[in-house]
């Protein structure tokens, strides 16, 4: 795991900046747009699909909050410092920081300082004013100060926006940025390579990996517990990946779906171990590029945005988990409420980074939205190790079937970009022909049958003087 996170920070810069690089301007628009619609799509489908599952099974009626034991703390979150946290991290300010540290927004508590005479006694405890300062203390306000900080771990969606911004630079300089594009394209081969020489050590890792997780564990008893809602959230996974998702891409491309799966066996095996998303990259580009053969420009493209912000298992979990606490708490939740578990859940998937138990951190945001205890994240947490391999899985999966359907809505697009580039090696004239000014072309004639004629072109002007 240590070598593949080793490998995501050079293979989401070569990759990006060559996918867009080697794109129009105008076509990495469109596919851009096509790849955000589907990755909104089915993360939209898949939290539909968790809350429909959660108030049918409604595996938190049958026991309470108080029945769980508590694992952890529940991280300090505030919904809307971390919708702004996500728009700084858009653009960062400094490059290389980027490369290992994100902004984040801490609250501190302010300290209260109160002003004391000399003269004036300390303060009495006195039996008739205890009553009298509980009820002052119950009312008094505590002030925070926002502080910027910096917190440990790559910013791959301040990186995929310089990276997008910069290949579209060089697409668009011709051949002054080819130099650019070949060091960049040596790059991405190079990391390619290593990956392949990561896949060799990975089994013996992934085993060590697993057996370390299982040790940790110390009370069997919490999966008993959470059996029902371990239950509804793997169920909620699987109707999406092995139903949804294939049927997606059948309607779509009109290819097996099963079969284009089999060949990302590798990167699901990869990312149901080490549940990061963006570790699992290099092996999920290999898969792409190698088993399913779908064109390099569109995985290049596409696959380091997905790794960021398509997150459709992080989505229904979410989903899953902020009813379940509900239920718990024998909390009724209307329309309103339910609509806005939803749509939270899908903003707050988008903004989760591609780490292990990153959902944890967006799931306090889902919950302070609907006004749910966000402590009560702990009673999760003992088994959230588990379930997040799963939903990682489904994530990778998600990337995997959105890189298909691009490449099938593009597929227009991509064959005339093949058709300029052939034309371009075989007329070298048909670049220089616009370089060419008015008067030029005016000037520019044949003489044909006793009489003068303006040329339109530099293939008619060809023939007819060999007519001539």
């Amino acid at each position: 795991m240590r070598m593949l996170k080793l490998i995501i920070l050079p293979l989401i810069i070569s990759s990006m900046i060559t996918g867009v690089a080697a794109l129009d301007s105008s076509i990495s628009g469109k596919i851009g747009l096509r790849a955000v619609v589907y990755y909104f799509c089915t993360t939209v489908i898949a939290v539909i699909l968790g809350i429909v599952l959660v108030v049918t099974i409604k595996p938190g009626v049958t026991q309470k909050a108080s029945e769980i034991d508590r694992v952890g703390s529940s991280p300090e979150v505030n919904t809307v410092d971390a919708m702004l946290d996500l728009i700084r991290n858009m653009f960062p300010e400094n490059l290389v920081q980027a490369c290992f540290q994100q902004y984040k927004t801490k609250r501190e508590k302010v300290k209260a300082t109160t002003a004391m005479d000399k003269n004036t006694s300390m303060f009495r405890e006195e039996s008739t004013t205890t009553a009298t300062t509980a009820k002052a203390s119950e009312n008094k306000t505590q002030e925070y100060k926002i502080v910027g900080m910096y917190s440990n771990g790559i910013n791959a969606l301040g990186l995929i926006v310089f990276c997008l911004v910069f290949g579209m630079v060089i697409g668009k300089m011709g051949e002054k940025g080819q130099v650019l594009m070949d060091f960049f394209n040596a790059l991405n081969e190079a990391t390619m390579r290593i990956v392949q020489i990561i896949m060799w050590y990975m089994p013996i890792g992934i085993v060590f990996l697993v057996a370390g997780k299982i040790i940790e564990v110390e009370d069997w008893e919490i999966f008993r517990k959470l059996g029902l809602y371990m239950a509804t959230v793997i169920s909620g996974l699987a109707i999406h990946s092995s139903i949804i998702l294939p049927l997606i891409y059948f309607i779509i491309v009109r290819k097996n779906p099963f079969q284009f799966a089999l060949g990302m066996a590798q990167a699901l095996l990869t990312a149901l171990m080490i549940s990061s998303s963006s570790a699992t990259l290099p092996v999920t580009f290999r898969c792409a590029e190698e088993k399913n053969l779908i064109d390099k420009r569109i995985t290049r493209f596409v696959l380091p945005v997905g790794a960021t912000i398509n997150m459709d298992g992080t989505a229904l979990y979410e989903a899953v988990a902020a009813i379940f606490i509900a239920q718990l708490n024998d909390l009724e939740l209307d329309i309103g409420q339910i609509v806005t578990i939803s749509v939270t859940a899908t903003a707050a998937s988008i903004g989760a980074a591609g780490v292990p138990q990153a959902g944890l951190v967006t799931m306090v945001i889902v919950l302070s939205a609907v006004g749910l205890p966000a402590e009560d994240v702990t009673l999760i947490i003992a088994v959230d190790w588990l379930l997040d391999r799963f939903r990682t899985m489904v994530n990778v999966l998600g990337d995997a079937f959105g890189t298909g359907v691009v490449e099938k809505l593009s597929k227009k697009e991509l064959e005339q970009m093949d058709v300029t580039s052939e034309v371009n090696i075989v007329n070298p004239f048909a670049l220089e022909t616009g370089i060419l000014d008015n008067d030029e072309t005016q000037a520019k004639k044949s003489y044909i049958n006793g009489g003068f004629a303006i040329d339109k072109s530099d293939t008619i002007s060809f023939t007819q003087t060999s007519q001539f």
